[in-house]
């Protein structure tokens, strides 16, 4: 059985943009292997352990071994802060020495398929843009013959702004953000159906309790499953047909 690499640039980013799929992949009995670049603390002192959250979510998922690359999280938004004693944060990462740690553990999975970001990383993120440089880097290194790219079609995010605006309710992603983030529809190659496994899905999102709000646990799966029932793929390489494929092997 094939095995997949997810590379993500934050705990929490593995069940947002893949959860279904790693957790569908597992079910099929693949081997599943989770790459984070940071530990997701900004500041130093933060309590919370993101890592411990991470190792949670992975076993809900069924993921077979989870990895850090033990960068700090460079934060979101205007302000870049200093690097922390003794560490650097992802955005600053020399890409090759970052690239190598990654392309180690796919040498040492043998992985056949490497789950990244495209180039914007999705909403403009540092550590996300980061993460595309860095997986296209470990993937030459290591020889892995399939890159995909996790994302979202951007048509379905301005439709969820145009309602939440409408309601007068927050939306995750800001207008300004919005009309350039993940990728068109037309672009996209896989649309994963993880309404199977949606209740996994949920079960490891609410392991990262310090980022997901416990209402969560209320939430049906049934309407759960409507909101995040699909999870997208842009396949480096692979011309779009129009009717993206439905599974990744």
């Amino acid at each position: 059985m094939p095995t997949v690499v997810a590379f993500h640039a934050h705990p929490d980013d593995e069940v947002i943009l893949t959860g279904g799929t790693l957790a569908r992949l597992a079910r099929d009995g693949h081997r599943v292997v989770v790459v984070v670049a940071t530990d997701g603390k900004v500041h130093d002192g933060e309590s919370v352990d993101r890592i411990a959250e991470l190792r949670a979510s992975a076993a809900e998922l069924g993921v077979d071994r989870v990895v850090t690359l033990d960068y700090a999280d460079s934060g979101f938004g205007p302000e870049f802060h200093p690097d922390p004693p003794g560490r650097v944060r992802f955005a600053r990462a020399d890409v090759d020495e970052a690239a190598g740690k990654l392309a180690a553990v796919l040498r040492e999975e043998n992985a056949d398929v490497l789950l990244s970001y495209e180039a914007n990383g999705g909403y403009g993120h540092r550590d996300h843009v980061q993460v595309h440089p860095v997986g296209e880097r470990a993937a030459e290194l290591a020889g892995t013959p399939r890159v995909l790219y996790a994302t979202m079609p951007r048509e379905l995010l301005m439709k969820g702004l145009r309602v939440t605006s409408l309601l007068h309710l927050p939306f995750f992603y800001g207008p300004d953000v919005v009309p350039t983030a993940y990728s068109p529809q037309t672009t996209i190659t896989h649309r994963i159906d993880v309404r199977s496994v949606g209740e996994a899905k949920k079960r490891a999102a609410l392991r990262h309790a310090s980022q997901v709000p416990g209402a969560l646990r209320l939430l049906p799966t049934l309407l759960f499953n409507l909101v995040v029932g699909r999870e997208w793929f842009v396949e480096r390489g692979v011309t779009p047909t129009g009717r993206p494929s439905a599974w990744i092997f």
